[in-house]
C-alpha cells in the first residue's frame, strides 16, 4: 500500500439552483477557514485509488460544487473525475 496524498480545504456543496442561493456543505475539512465557506470538522480527506465516499445524510440536489486547496506534495487539486451516486 502506497502512501496517500492528503488533500486540504476540501469543502462540497450540493444545491437545488445553479446560483448556490440554498447550498448546503456536506464534507468540510477547512480548519482555518481559508476557503472562506466555514469552518470544517471533518478529518482530513486522504485520496486512494477508491475515491472518497461522502454521506449526505438526506440532502438533495442537482448541483455539486468542489473546493480544495491544494495536497500534500502539491499546490495541485488533481480533479479529473467526479462520479455522483445518489438514490
Amino acid at each position: 500500500m502506497g502512501v496517500g496524498i492528503v488533500y486540504f480545504d476540501v469543502v462540497v456543496q450540493v444545491s437545488k439552483n445553479p446560483e448556490f442561493k440554498d447550498a448546503v456543505t456536506i464534507f468540510n475539512n477547512d480548519h482555518d477557514n481559508s476557503a472562506e465557506l466555514g469552518v470544517g470538522k471533518n478529518k482530513h480527506y486522504v485520496e486512494s485509488n477508491e475515491g472518497k465516499l461522502i454521506d449526505a445524510k438526506g440532502v438533495s440536489g442537482r448541483y455539486i460544487r468542489l473546493y480544495s486547496g491544494g495536497n500534500s506534495s502539491s499546490d495541485l487539486n488533481h480533479y479529473i473525475e467526479v462520479e455522483v451516486y445518489g438514490k
